[in-house]
């Protein structure tokens, strides 16, 4: 009966994946070996939320449509994990036991700014490093143009990658892994190299960067069981990026 159970739980886990970030993970790695048969990396330029349209209101569509359907997977994530819930066990409804609510709203917040500081910071850093190197893309956060939505689709881009990342990677895959009987290193080191390996389209740096943010984000996961401090983190982190580089045009690097 356990192994069926985690025979159904893998097939479970790879379906989400396969309509998610593992999605994204093969297509990024198929990018990189793209971009490296092309020309150095250095030479190469990953761009992140691309127009999709040059009439301004079919753009703005796209884009709202996009961060619609990229939530799906967090939708399927929440029913797999409901379906576990059973009368009041494992901490209540399946958002309190990722921690995905507003339970503490103020701790969460301080949480995800001090956060959003001590990896924001250094991500620039690895990012010019990397560029030295040339390890790393140069990476235009926004390619959207400047309409009167640009910046309100940025911030949602931003929050809709920090929802599906942190929920999915960390808080989830952490729960299943758990229920597979593997140990909180190997649960948080497989975490951290998924999260590295869908950004490896932006270079060797940006992989390196994002499994040590992984590293650390499921660490602290696995001390307070809530997942949205990371996801505060993540959607600041983002949104300086997107929002900065859309209005002052720096190109600047983060997970």
């Amino acid at each position: 009966m356990l192994l069926a159970s985690r025979r159904r739980l893998r097939a479970e886990v790879l379906i989400v994946l396969g309509l998610s970030l593992g999605q994204s993970a093969v297509y990024s790695v198929v990018q990189l070996l793209d971009k490296l048969t092309r020309a150095p990396l250095s030479e190469a330029t990953s761009t992140l939320n691309r127009s999709q349209s040059t009439r301004e209101y079919f753009d703005l569509t796209y884009q709202l449509l996009d961060i619609l359907f990229a939530l799906l997977p967090v939708v399927l994530v929440f029913y797999f994990l409901s379906l576990h819930v059973t009368g009041g066990s494992a901490g209540g409804s399946a958002f309190a036991r990722l921690g995905f609510n507003f339970a503490r709203p103020g701790k969460d917040s301080l949480q995800g700014l001090g956060l959003a500081a001590a990896i924001g910071i250094p991500s620039l850093g690895l990012y010019a490093v990397g560029r030295a190197l040339g390890i790393t893309t140069a990476i235009l956060p926004s390619g959207l143009d400047a309409y009167w939505w640009t910046v309100p689709v940025l911030i949602l881009s931003a929050i809709r990658h920090a929802i599906v990342e942190e929920v999915i990677v960390v808080g989830y895959l952490l729960d299943r892994f758990g229920k597979f009987g593997w140990s909180t290193p190997l649960a948080i080191l497989v975490s951290a190299v998924l999260r590295g390996s869908y950004h490896l389209y932006q270079g060797f740096g940006p992989f390196i960067g994002n499994v040590v943010m992984g590293l650390v984000f499921a660490w602290l996961y696995t001390r307070t069981k809530r997942v949205m401090p990371l996801v505060i983190a993540h959607a600041l982190l983002d949104i300086v990026a997107f929002v900065g580089f859309s209005l002052f045009g720096k190109a600047v690097g983060l997970g």
